[in-house]
């Protein structure tokens, strides 16, 4: 049940009912000047699915994300989300990134902070705050909506800035590094959290974290890159389904056969 590749898959995974992968990622590459950040990076993703991203600082884990968004055009490649068109105005119609930090205005209550993007895309302040204001129960922030950002610990902050991502209506959700900032009990406990909002929902998730257990955890697949320039070293699948409890998850056999696996790879040594 324990599953590794020496690469990505060769065959195409299917979107249910639809024609292709909702995220493709094809021989893309990038380069700072002389600097080459990624090399022929190859990722395929399907509709609802969770990949997470590890590998080492500096290696173009958060410009593939950019990449990815349509923030940054590759320097060799193509990346195709839910079909569209090639060019970056497609990737940016269908997907939103959620940078490391939180980014919340601290003079905005909760709720404005999270209805923030739909403001910007045009809703009406009133419109904004109910469309963001439905999802606050859910997500565990009931009773915080007029509560200002120093006013919320981290995890809850982390909590508004993923409902922000979440109300934008993007069916994909880029996630980079949402939770470096925490400490390791809130950590924990937010992303058990982010387990049990994603296993509810339909959104498709690319998530960038340097935390090996957090992406064993929280994907369905894990792609190990390589140190600077960023290859993809291996893919790991991650079994399903996990125990319902984030500890007894996290340290069944074969959940830290999987880690270890990962961490070799991370120290460079064969897949």
């Amino acid at each position: 049940m324990l599953a590794t590749t020496g690469a990505p898959d060769s065959e195409p995974q299917e979107i249910p009912g639809g024609p292709g992968p909702a995220v493709s990622v094809r021989a893309v590459g990038h380069s700072f000047g002389e600097l080459v950040a990624l090399e022929r990076i190859d990722l395929e993703l399907p509709a609802g699915g969770v990949l997470g991203i590890v590998g080492p600082s500096g290696c173009g884990k958060s410009t593939l994300l950019e990449i990815v968004s349509g923030l940054t055009e590759p320097d060799s490649g193509e990346i195709s989300i839910l079909g569209a068109a090639p060019g970056p105005d497609g990737r940016l119609a269908r997907s939103v990134l959620m940078p490391q930090r939180d980014l919340l205005l601290p003079w905005l209550s909760a709720l404005d902070n999270a209805a923030l993007g739909l403001s910007l895309g045009g809703a009406s302040r009133q419109d904004a705050r109910e469309r963001a204001g439905g999802d606050f129960e859910r997500l565990g922030l009931g009773g915080f909506e007029q509560a200002r950002p120093q006013e919320l610990s981290g995890g809850m902050r982390q909590r508004v800035a993923f409902l922000r991502t979440l109300v934008s209506g993007k069916q994909v959700l880029l996630l980079d590094e949402p939770f470096a900032s925490l400490d390791a009990i809130t950590r924990a406990e937010t992303q058990a959290w982010l387990a049990g909002v994603l296993a509810a929902d339909s959104h498709t998730v690319l998530l960038v974290t340097h935390d090996v257990e957090e992406a064993l955890y929280l994907s369905d697949r894990v792609a190990v890159l390589t140190p600077r320039p960023g290859r993809v070293a291996a893919t790991i699948e991650v079994p399903s389904p996990r125990a319902p409890d984030r500890a007894a998850a996290v340290t069944s056999t074969g959940f830290v056969e999987l880690r270890e696996r990962a961490l070799r790879l991370l120290a460079g040594e064969a897949a």
